[in-house]
């Protein structure tokens, strides 16, 4: 199924740039700006790009997927004219040096994992290719995480393995003592804060997503939670 409607976007293809990075890196270590400690743990495996600053719309994009298409007609040389196509997830910032860089705005660019990055060019380029990218429908295994971060009064809440559109607009939080739904906000990346002491308290979340839809996820954390544990929903954005 293709993906329409995000932002008021259709599901026509967009030029850009790519280029990889983490080459003596474990991929797994590559959630950069958004937080993900670990791209396999947060469920999105190696296939996954730092976004530039137009793309990464300080966080927002963090989790949400994209179609690569390596550009043949734009560079033959370089690009892998079958099944030259990657879907990667938004786990990290390409940071603009506003001096022309790939990343600098408006530019759109994918900086991404080596081995996403090889699926669409071929071994020995001198490193960027043009590409065509689209926005896709995010496809995870398993439901939504959530995990537990911060100290007493401060909840700070890192959520991954998000399906449907991958990127959060809104989310709220709700213990078992309190009465309703509960704002959070964007701490950085896919890390969203409240100020309540929610100890001993069983949790709940309802996630806004950017295209639109929303789902509640009750009594996912049980009250003998502790910080630094991922507790897993058993639904899930489709």
């Amino acid at each position: 199924m293709l993906f329409e409607g995000i932002n008021g976007q259709s599901n026509r293809w967009f030029n850009a740039r790519a280029t990889f990075y983490g080459a003596n890196q474990n991929p797994s270590s590559l959630g950069g700006a958004c937080g993900y400690e670990n791209t396999y743990q947060a469920g999105f495996g190696v296939n996954t790009a730092a976004v530039s600053t137009v793309l990464f719309k300080n966080g927002q994009a963090c989790g949400g997927c994209h179609q690569v298409m390596c550009n043949y007609r734009l560079d033959p040389k370089w690009c892998l004219r079958r099944h030259a196509v990657v879907t990667v997830t938004a786990t990290n910032f390409c940071p603009p040096n506003h001096h022309g860089g790939w990343c600098d705005p408006p530019n759109s660019h994918f900086d991404m994992s080596m081995p996403a990055f090889f699926r669409i060019a071929k071994q020995g380029n001198e490193g960027i290719v043009p590409v065509l990218y689209r926005r896709v429908p995010c496809k995870r295994r398993g439901g939504v995480r959530f995990t537990l971060k911060g100290q007493s009064n401060f909840n700070m809440i890192m959520i991954s393995n998000v399906g449907g559109s991958g990127d959060i607009l809104n989310a709220w939080i709700r213990g078992s003592k309190t009465r309703s739904w509960v704002p959070m906000n964007r701490n950085w990346g896919a890390n969203w804060q409240s100020n309540m002491d929610l100890r001993t308290q069983t949790l709940s979340f309802k996630l806004n997503l950017v295209d639109g839809k929303t789902l509640e996820f009750f009594n996912v954390v049980p009250s003998s939670w502790k910080f630094g544990q991922t507790f897993a929903s058993k639904n899930q954005f489709y």
